[in-house]
């Protein structure tokens, strides 16, 4: 459910982006923006394939671990690069880091859970 809300949401700000602030934003506000949009995309599709991978005997809590850090990620990445450009919020500024690396210790959680395959039982 939270990837297909985040893609949902992601192609809503997508399609604002492109369409609602081109005439509001410098390019520089535009660029920004779509580096949000970009990397909630990303993250959606790799928490949909968190959702597929639980069916394939992956580590529980590693995927489990993946997928909140990536939401997260989610939240303070992009959101704050929203923040900055909707709001003008630059106290965000140091927030959009935090949320790279919730997206990195993600993809680490989820290269644990390749590792620690729950063997299948015969």
């Amino acid at each position: 459910m939270a990837g297909a809300l985040a893609a949902l949401t992601g192609v809503m700000a997508g399609a604002f982006g492109a369409h609602g602030l081109r005439q509001i934003v410098s390019p520089r506000g535009l660029e920004v923006f779509q580096t949000g949009v970009t990397y909630q995309i990303y993250h959606a599709l790799a928490l949909l394939a968190v959702a597929v991978l639980a069916g394939f005997g992956l580590a529980r809590r590693w995927l489990i671990a993946s997928a909140v850090l990536f939401v997260v990620g989610i939240l303070l990445f992009s959101g704050s690069l929203y923040g900055l450009v909707l709001m003008d919020l630059t106290v965000l500024g140091p927030v959009t880091p935090v949320g790279g690396l919730c997206f990195m210790a993600g993809w680490v959680c989820l290269i644990i859970a390749a590792f620690k395959r729950i063997p299948e039982s015969g």
